[in-house]
């Protein structure tokens, strides 16, 4: 029979320390108030010990759990990495454990994972994009548990948001490419229904067109999940046409790295045959060849002040307007003049 294992406790750390149990406690729950020998020590006797704080004493001390579950549409690329990282960490350092699920871009499985962590305790959420059922909102009400939206942004937005203008920044871009005489431009997006990202930037390049006089036949576009073997394979049917676009705007830098891999298997030249542009700028844009003219949007600051506005609506601070980020143009390698220019 093995013999029982004494498990050490808050007032035993604190003795092995030579600190007052209150000292414990602010250690493991706000580190950053102790000093830092205290903090050295404290955590010297917790490792010794082997002590593990009481989860659901603190929890019923707080009415919280201290968990923020974040729900975003894939976990197959990195279009969300930096920001969720960002969003991590400032969570950690107050003292939050972040839970992620993910919807493969589907509604439904968006609703069953809302109500699953909302069952489970978390104390927030993070959600992408504004476009869902009302009644998820209702629910979330009733269940007293706030939302924040992050990757997006629009002035009369109903919900606590921190995110940018994907319709005005997408419009930025395709003023760089017409400038540079680009007239048949083709386009590269993922499936727009339930993805109000996908849809604004896509109407961000149709303003663009019509304030320039672009005739609509002149914009070709295709819909597809994101991937780099979907990107190529749209950008493979759109040379293809009897008039090929001169410059090929893809809905993120997956899309666009891509739409580069096969411009290379076709033969051309980018940006001397066809000029390709992306949306994120994440560290693909950087390392593909042509390097990628692009979107840069600023997920580190965009996930950190996600956090600690998501946390202040958990502590019960009052809801603010939306915050729009500032996006920029990235100009690089593959955005060059039109070929017919």
């Amino acid at each position: 029979m093995r013999p029982s294992r004494s498990i050490p406790t808050l007032d035993d750390v604190a003795k092995k320390a030579g600190v007052s149990t209150a000292t414990v406690s602010r250690c493991l729950n706000s580190p950053e108030r102790v000093v830092q020998t205290t903090r050295k020590r404290v955590m010297k006797a917790v490792d010794a010990l082997g002590y593990t704080p009481n989860f659901g004493a603190r929890v019923m001390a707080a009415k919280r759990t201290f968990t923020i579950g974040a729900i975003i549409p894939t976990m197959e690329n990195s279009i969300f990495a930096r920001g969720l990282q960002a969003f991590q960490e400032a969570l950690h350092t107050r003292g939050y454990t972040l839970l992620v699920s993910s919807t493969a871009y589907r509604p439904e499985v968006e609703e069953e994972q809302i109500r699953a962590l909302v069952a489970r305790g978390a104390d927030g959420l993070l959600l992408i994009g504004h476009e869902r059922d009302p009644a998820l909102y209702r629910y979330l009400e009733r269940q007293a548990v706030p939302a924040l939206i992050a990757w997006a942004y629009a002035p009369d937005m109903q919900h606590p948001a921190i995110g940018f203008d994907n319709r005005a920044a997408m419009r930025l871009l395709a003023e760089e490419v017409i400038a540079r005489g680009h007239r048949r431009i083709g386009v590269i997006s993922a499936t727009v229904k339930g993805n109000d990202r996908a849809s604004e930037r896509l109407e961000g390049i149709k303003d663009a067109a019509s304030a320039h006089g672009i005739p609509p036949e002149h914009l070709c576009v295709i819909e597809t999940p994101y991937g780099i073997e979907t990107g190529a394979d749209a950008m493979t049917q759109l040379m293809q046409e009897l008039q090929p676009p001169t410059a090929v705007m893809c809905g993120n830098d997956v899309l666009a790295a891509g739409a580069l891999r096969a411009a290379r298997a076709m033969g051309l030249a980018v940006p001397e045959d066809v000029s390709v542009t992306g949306f994120d700028d994440i560290e693909l844009a950087r390392i593909v060849t042509p390097t990628l003219t692009t979107v840069h949007v600023p997920h580190r600051e965009m996930g950190t002040k996600a956090a600690i506005a998501l946390i202040g609506l958990v502590e019960g601070g009052p809801v603010g307007p939306p915050v729009e980020l500032q996006i920029s143009v990235e100009l690089r390698e593959s955005l060059g003049p039109a070929k017919s220019a």
